[in-house]
């Protein structure tokens, strides 16, 4: 009997990864890596990087980095607002880097609290403004913390292709992503991946290249 239509792409994403393994595993290392310096820009990028490009959302932490945490809310905005990277609700975005800045030792401290990667989401999503369970898994993904789903439109968009989910959600309220989540790591497992591996996998395809 012939392999259904599921299980034949499910075979395929096994063979993309076993193409890509070494490479997903190195940039997975990478943020594991991240030197504590750089937590500021990781969380930084997180928070660009909703309605705008994760290109452009790198381009401007890369800017950033010239203008340091503590620039104003003003030299922050016209950062954002550059026209080669630019980010939408760039004054928005601005007092949110604002904020993160003030708050960065308070963050520094809750990451050395020994609470476990889904109680420092919690922390997160709970006090630093813009940050919402997808952007707060992001963040923590980018800095080593690992089997947290950052669930944007690409990666609900490939768990209904495959089946983990029945239809894309409407919303994403906190018990919605965190149903879906428990889904997408039982699919990772059942493939043998972890669900960081596949979650880059996936933006691979989408993309052609293994972004952060």
């Amino acid at each position: 009997m012939s392999a259904s239509p599921r299980a034949r792409a499910r075979a395929r994403l096994e063979g993309d990864f076993s193409a890509k393994r070494d490479a997903i595993r190195s940039r997975l290392k990478e943020f594991a890596e991240v030197p504590r310096a750089e937590y500021y820009y990781e969380l930084a990028y997180c928070l660009l990087t909703p309605q705008s490009s994760a290109v452009n959302a790198a381009k401007a932490v890369d800017r950033l980095k010239q203008t340091g945490p503590e620039a104003s809310v003003e030299a922050l905005a016209a950062v954002l607002f550059r026209k080669d990277h630019y980010i939408r609700f760039h004054n928005t975005k601005a007092k949110r880097l604002r904020k993160a800045a003030s708050a960065l030792p308070q963050i520094l401290a809750a990451l050395d609290s020994g609470r476990s990667s889904g109680e420092l989401r919690a922390w997160l999503v709970a006090n630093v403004d813009g940050l919402g369970w997808k952007e707060a898994s992001h963040f923590l993904r980018n800095i080593g913390h690992r089997d947290l789903a950052i669930l944007d439109r690409h990666i609900l968009r490939n768990l209904r292709r495959y089946g983990v989910i029945g239809s894309l959600p409407k919303s994403l309220t906190a018990a919605r992503y965190l149903k879906i989540e428990r889904k997408f790591l039982q699919f990772a497992r059942a493939i043998g991946l972890s669900i960081d591996e596949l979650d880059l996998l996936f933006w691979s395809r989408e993309t052609g290249a293994i972004l952060k």
